[in-house]
């Protein structure tokens, strides 16, 4: 197993630790708040190493091909505003 899947596999564990045990409604509530918090983390790494890849000259449609999204979605996590709380 790559270091990536490993600590893929370590996070699932962790998320599973969290709730194991606990009823349903504690456990959605507990997960939806980490899915927020998760969810803001990673747009928000993603939009700086988009950035960084347009400042180092890439177009966006090279970026969309390196990371697997279209030319359009780059266009969408550039613009997306990482101090604006995700929708529900």
């Amino acid at each position: 197993m790559d270091d990536r899947a490993e600590e893929v596999r370590r996070v699932l564990e962790a998320i599973d630790a969290v709730t194991e045990g606990e009823p349903p409604e504690a456990r959605a509530k507990r997960l939806t708040e980490l899915l927020k918090s998760v969810g803001e983390k990673v747009r928000k790494e993603r939009r700086d190493a988009v950035l960084e890849m347009v400042e180092r000259g890439m177009s966006y449609r090279q970026i969309g091909d390196q990371i697997g999204v279209s030319f359009g979605r780059v266009r969408q996590i550039i613009a997306d505003d990482p101090d604006k709380p995700a929708p529900e």
